[in-house]
């Protein structure tokens, strides 16, 4: 226990923020396709509830899995979709999960209604509202303390066959927030989020006046949450004149597979209707080409500057500094008062220690000498 105390400055304690990234990659062959046989993927948890999908890397019941993201569908009661129940498989769930992720996400309005997504981020206009989303969760373990802004890609098979692997591969729509680093927004009640755009055969889709009016935006990407949303209009094929903006990124609609059966198909807007969210999480799994992103980590630092001067410090109360009432390392009373410094110790006001640090090896220390020792606490 220390006997002698030195006060800090303000210029001797600094903070500093440092975020770390790592690239986070997942394939399509992970999230369908390479454990069991799909839509029976060992490695894909489907609840009672039937309300969402957890996707993992490896068999779920292992130890060794990890848990990638969540996947689920919704749509609004106010969008197109919504109709007579009995016609609608699930209609009060989706409903429920599309105002449960839009009132988390985006807030609430002065109605207590959640408030829609919109393609631009322009909350209140019309004509842009997601009504129809996909929705990926990715799990804490991947993201981190938030996704990177302006890394995230995510390709999805945008094929009319109905074939199992002309799902994913044919005509890729590749799906960016590119420059989202620099312009991404802030008026969402999680933090930031940036705009999803799509292209195929790298342009945006939509004539040039389309992609003038929105830029082939499709969805949004809450970074600190770790959310993306896409809109169903993804799959939803060519423009019909007088459109605000794009529906879709291609020119004819997407099959998707329809659960009841595995081997029939249907349109986006029919598998959101008819078929179950378990069914629509498996009929987009399959189009899941490659998702990709960087995580950060952010380490916060305060550091403490130890500063020793030529005259403090030269003596030490080991115990062990004695021998029969003389100083250990003194042959003579002339000889020069010297000590080794091995340990930094940080106390309160109160003069209870806090943290401790060792340094890498004894430092010597005389009244010939100064030293400053540099203690990094990391949180």
């Amino acid at each position: 226990m220390a006997t002698v105390f030195k006060t800090f400055l303000n210029n001797d304690i600094k903070s500093t923020r440092t975020l770390l990234h790592e690239a986070i990659p997942i394939t399509g062959a992970i999230v369908s396709g390479t454990y069991g046989v799909f839509p029976n993927d060992t490695n894909v948890k489907n609840y009672a509830h039937g309300m969402f999908q957890s996707v993992y890397d490896y068999p779920y019941l292992s130890s060794s899995a990890n848990h990638l993201f969540d996947i689920t569908v919704g749509y609004s009661a106010s969008g197109s979709l919504s109709g007579a129940e009995g016609d609608r498989v699930q209609q009060p769930k989706k409903i429920n999960i599309y105002n449960q992720m839009a009132g988390t996400l985006m807030g609430w309005d002065h109605t207590a209604s959640a408030i829609r997504f919109d393609k631009d981020g322009n909350l209140g206009t019309t004509g842009d509202e997601i009504n129809d989303a996909i929705f990926l969760n990715f799990s804490r373990l991947l993201q981190k303390d938030e996704i990177k802004k302006g890394s995230f890609t995510i390709k999805l098979g945008g094929g009319r066959s109905g074939g199992q692997d002309g799902l994913r591969t044919e005509s890729i729509l590749t799906i960016t927030d590119a420059g989202a680093d620099t312009n991404y927004r802030v008026n969402s009640a999680v933090g930031d989020y940036g705009i999803l755009s799509c292209s195929v055969g790298g342009a945006f889709s939509g004539t040039a006046a389309q992609r003038s009016a929105d830029a082939g935006k499709v969805g949004l990407i809450f970074y600190q949450a770790g959310v993306a949303v896409l809109s169903a209009s993804i799959f939803v094929g060519a423009i019909t004149a007088g459109q605000a903006g794009p529906v879709g990124a291609l020119a004819q609609d997407c099959y998707m597979l329809d659960d009841d059966t595995q081997t029939n198909y249907t349109t986006i807007s029919g598998a959101l209707t008819g078929t179950s969210i378990s069914g629509c999480c498996d009929a987009i799994r399959r189009r899941v080409y490659d998702i990709s992103f960087n995580n950060t980590t952010e380490l916060n630092s305060t550091i403490h500057f130890c500063r020793i001067n030529n005259s403090e410090y030269n003596y030490s109360s080991n115990p062990t500094y004695l021998s029969s009432s003389k100083l250990v390392v003194k042959n003579t009373q002339l000889d020069a008062p010297v000590s080794y410094l091995t340990t930094v110790g940080l106390y309160s006001a109160d003069n209870e220690l806090l943290a401790v640090a060792k340094v890498s090896e004894p430092l010597k220390k005389d009244p010939t000498n100064e030293m400053t020792l540099r203690v990094r606490l990391d949180y």
